[in-house]
C-alpha cells in the first residue's frame, strides 16, 4: 500500500511516515519547509526519513498541485497534515491560515476527487471551543475564537461536502513528543527552563489540557487510515484523538522541572484571547476501532526531555 503525507516534515507527519514505513507501506510526501519555526528541525526530520527509510520529501506548497499531483495520484490513501499552526499566532497573521489551511486544503480535495483517493486529514480539538466537557464529535461546534480554529472547522465542512469517496477528520488534542514543534508548551517550557528564561503562564496558570503523546496519535491515525483503505462505503467521518485525561498546567510544568532537575521562574498573566481554559477528549468513537492510548504524561515528558537533551547537547 502507498500513503502520501502532506506536511511530512512536520512533527506528526514525520512520526507517521516512520510508523507506516515500519509497517511496510510505501511512503512519500510533500512539505514547503516554511519558516514559521526554525526549518532546520524540519530538514532534520526529512533527512532522517530519507536516510533511515528511503522516504523522499517533495519540496512544494499544497496550494500548487503540479508539484505533488503525480505522486498523490499513485497513493491508496492521502494523510493530509499540512497546515499553518498555532491558535495564538493566527490572531496576528490570519491570512496565512486562509491561504494554507483553507485554500491549500481545497487544492488537495480537488486532486483527490479527480483520482478517487480517500483522505484522512488533520482537524483540531479547538473547533469544539464552547462545548460542554468532555468534548465529543456530536455537539455542533460554535463560533471559533481564532482564525486557526475556524480554518480547521472550515476543513471539516470542505471535506464533508466534497466528492471524495471517503474522508475522516482527526481532532487532535495537544500533541507532544520528540521532534515536536518549538511553539508547543512542552518544547517551549523545556527550552526556557534550560536557558533560564521566565515562563509565561496564561490564565494565571489555571489551565487544563488533554496532552496526547505523539505515538498514541500515530496509532490512532493508523486505525483510521486502515479503515479508509479497507472500506468500500462512501463516508465523511470525524474522530477525536486524545489521551482522555485532563492535566493541570502547573503540574505539567513541575514534571518538566523534575526531568531537567531545574526550577523555573514564572510570570502568571491573564488569559490569552485565543485560548480556552480546559480541553478534554471523549474518544469513545475511536475506541470502537481499537484506539487505546498508553503513554502517560509523566512517561511522555521523560521521553521528550531525553530527546531534547540529546538533540541540543544539554547535560
Amino acid at each position: 500500500m502507498k500513503i502520501f503525507i502532506t506536511g511530512i516534515a512536520g512533527m506528526i507527519g514525520f512520526h507517521s511516515a516512520r510508523h507506516f514505513a515500519s509497517k511496510g507501506w510505501q511512503v512519500t510526501g510533500v512539505d514547503n519547509f516554511n519558516t514559521y519555526y526554525d526549518p532546520t528541525l524540519k530538514e532534520d526530520r526529512a533527512n532522517i526519513l530519507l536516510k533511515e527509510h528511503g522516504i523522499k520529501t517533495l519540496y512544494g506548497d499544497i496550494q500548487n498541485p503540479p508539484c505533488y499531483r503525480e505522486e498523490m495520484n499513485k497513493a491508496d490513501v492521502v494523510l493530509h497534515l499540512a497546515a499553518y499552526a498555532n491558535p495564538r499566532h493566527s490572531l496576528e497573521e490570519p491570512q496565512h491560515y486562509i491561504n494554507t489551511n483553507i485554500t491549500g486544503t481545497q487544492r488537495i480535495i480537488e486532486v483527490c476527487e479527480e483520482a478517487s483517493v480517500p483522505v484522512v486529514y488533520a482537524s483540531s480539538s479547538c473547533v469544539m471551543h464552547g462545548q460542554p466537557l468532555p468534548w465529543n464529535e456530536h455537539d455542533r461546534p460554535s463560533h471559533q475564537n481564532n482564525p486557526y480554529g475556524w480554518s480547521k472547522r472550515s476543513n471539516e465542512c470542505q471535506f464533508m461536502h466534497s466528492k471524495i469517496v471517503r474522508s475522516a477528520g482527526l481532532r487532535f488534542f495537544t500533541v507532544y513528543g520528540p521532534y515536536g514543534r518549538p511553539d508547543m508548551a512542552l518544547f517551549k517550557f523545556t527550552d526556557q527552563i534550560v536557558k533560564g528564561q521566565t515562563l509565561t503562564l496564561y490564565n494565571y496558570g489555571d489551565m487544563k489540557r488533554d496532552f496526547t503523546y505523539v505515538q498514541d496519535i500515530v496509532n490512532g491515525i493508523e486505525l483510521v487510515v486502515n479503515k479508509a483503505v479497507e472500506d468500500t462505503d462512501t463516508y465523511h467521518e470525524i474522530y477525536n484523538i486524545g489521551y482522555g485525561e485532563q492535566i493541570n498546567l502547573i503540574d505539567f510544568v513541575e514534571e518538566i522541572e523534575k526531568n531537567l532537575d531545574r526550577k523555573s521562574t514564572r510570570d502568571l498573566v491573564a488569559k490569552h484571547p485565543a485560548d480556552v481554559p480546559e480541553t478534554w477528549s471523549d474518544t469513545t468513537k475511536l475506541q470502537k476501532l481499537g484506539y487505546k492510548p498508553t503513554t502517560s504524561v509523566r512517561e511522555g515528558i521523560r521521553e521528550f526531555v531525553s530527546w531534547y537533551k540529546q538533540y541540543y547537547g544539554v547535560n
